[in-house]
């Protein structure tokens, strides 16, 4: 099994139990492009049956799960940094500093 695959396993195993919750720590770390489009399409099926924290540093990933509808949240330090819409947050100068560096 790829690692996308073995991704998947696991998410299909908690999607079993259905859950109301799911934290996901960076889901798509390790996968190929076309694997990270293909668990975007599955989470965004999921809008409505349950709700999903993802913790990513895939903005790209992050980009297709928001589509300008969901707050996005950056920490820093144990602390929210920025939050709002995707874009809102990628053009925050604190955002900008702290995590792309200059």
């Amino acid at each position: 099994m790829s690692h996308g695959q073995k991704q998947w396993l696991e998410i299909g195993m908690l999607l079993v139990q259905d859950p109301k919750l799911l934290l996901l720590d960076e889901p798509v770390i390790g996968m190929t492009d076309e694997e990270t489009e293909r668990t975007a399409e599955l989470f965004l099926s999921l809008e409505g049956k349950h709700s999903l924290v993802v913790v990513e540093h895939d903005m790209h990933f992050i980009g297709q799960l928001t589509e300008g509808r969901r707050t996005v949240t950056v920490l820093h330090e144990g602390r929210v940094l920025a939050e709002g819409p995707l874009a809102q947050v990628q053009a925050n100068e604190q955002v900008i500093e702290v995590y792309p560096g200059r």
